[in-house]
């Protein structure tokens, strides 16, 4: 088990995944404006581009998590990130999540940067499971994670209070004796 400050640049078919940068904060920061995203991500407004731009700024340097930005192939853009982070080593875990812009939607783009990320992080970081919550609202990234080879845990119940509404969360995990088989 090697620990996370190495950052690779994973390639596939539709995406690039490499290191973000805090050159990636435009892009980042439109994503996370988008109020798709924000609902989705269950986000209620803790970021201040201060604060987004220093934490772009610091992703290189974590030896605990891993902070990729999630390029088209296609136009070269940044379209969003997907991230390896609540490492813990002495259980050879981590959770999985992902972000996704309105320019990187609905074209296959997480489902390819999703298995890049959890292939480097079975087949080379070691790590035996990954987990995710995706929230009730979010089907079409269930079936991004499904197609990755998550599998249902269970739901945590009105985990999040959106707009007055309170929304599950379901709790999915891959472990890697079940990588190879996908």
């Amino acid at each position: 088990m090697t620990d996370f400050s190495y950052k690779p640049t994973l390639t596939g078919d539709k995406v690039t995944l490499r290191c973000l940068t805090v050159n990636d904060f435009d892009a980042m920061w439109a994503a996370m404006q988008d109020p798709e995203v924000t609902r989705l991500t269950g986000s209620h407004g803790e970021l201040t581009p201060e604060r987004a731009r220093e934490w772009m700024r610091t992703r290189a340097d974590q030896p605990d998590r891993l902070d990729l930005a999630i390029v088209d192939n296609e136009t070269g853009e940044c379209v969003g990130e997907a991230v390896l982070n609540e490492w813990d080593p002495d259980n050879e875990s981590c959770s999985f999540r992902i972000l996704i812009g309105p320019t990187g939607r609905g074209r296959g783009l997480g489902t390819e940067a999703t298995r890049l990320i959890v292939g480097y992080g079975f087949e080379k970081l070691g790590l035996h499971r990954i987990s995710l919550e995706v929230y009730a609202f979010n089907p079409r990234a269930r079936r991004a994670y499904e197609k990755a080879g998550f599998v249902t845990e269970g739901v945590l119940r009105d985990a999040l209070l959106w707009e007055g509404e309170r929304v599950d969360a379901t709790v999915m995990s891959i472990l890697a004796p079940e990588w190879p088989t996908i």
